[in-house]
């Protein structure tokens, strides 16, 4: 709790006076641009990554940023909490974007590849069993010599959990009706470097001003199509 206080002293004497105006904006609604799906882990700070204001990024934190996916009549199958963040952010607030960021050394994927001790930690089995369909789409990445097993699975865990997001009416009613995207994103927490997934090159691609200002021309030219 020390730490809790400290950071909010520095950030009341020293980030909150530039940010009132914003807050007093923030305070009759919000409009953020993006639902971004994370890790709880403490190393993956989205918004610190991604330089975002408030208001800019509906965020949620899961263990191993997993999703489950929705059944018939789009309930999902375990948790609902997740399915009403997704259901709010693009049905009611209209996101442009969803987005799911995997890691490295992630210990989800750790231990679902080596199996959690159900008698410990019972919810935490139950819950990696929506990583299950990660081992399926390693086939769909392109071949990678730098990276292990865990961290393989990690990113082919992002593409399985935009598939789960993907199933949900909400999002896919979105996608037809106002071109909602849906993108995977990595970060190695040992660089800070952020990977997009390149469906074309079927690859986590490192994010460095080359590639970020082809993406961002790619998503200019797809906006103005849409218009």
């Amino acid at each position: 709790m020390r730490r809790i206080i400290e950071g909010f002293l520095h950030f009341r004497r020293h980030v909150r006076p530039s940010l009132a105006a914003l807050f007093e904006t923030l305070a009759e609604g919000q409009s953020p641009g993006v639902l971004l799906v994370a890790c709880s882990d403490s190393r993956v700070v989205p918004n610190r990554i991604i330089s975002s204001d408030p208001g800019e990024v509906f965020e949620v934190r899961t263990v191993g940023n997993l999703i489950a996916p929705a059944a018939a009549g789009g309930l999902s199958v375990a948790d609902h909490s997740e399915a009403c963040a997704i259901e709010y952010a693009v049905g009611v607030l209209g996101v442009r974007d969803v987005v799911v960021m995997g890691h490295s050394r992630c210990g989800a994927m750790k231990a679902f590849l080596h199996g959690a001790d159900a008698s410990e930690a019972p919810n935490l089995a139950k819950w990696l069993a929506h990583a299950a369909p990660s081992k399926d789409k390693l086939a769909a990445l392109a071949p990678s010599t730098g990276l292990d097993e865990v961290d393989r699975l990690s990113q082919a865990n992002v593409l399985a959990q935009l598939d789960h997001i993907a199933t949900y009416p909400v999002v896919q009613a979105a996608r037809d009706r106002r071109g909602l995207d849906l993108h995977g994103t990595w970060l190695d927490v040992r660089t800070g470097d952020l990977h997009l997934h390149d469906p074309e090159q079927q690859a986590f691609v490192m994010l460095d001003e080359t590639e970020g200002a082809r993406r961002l021309t790619a998503f200019s030219v797809a906006r103005v199509s849409e218009t």
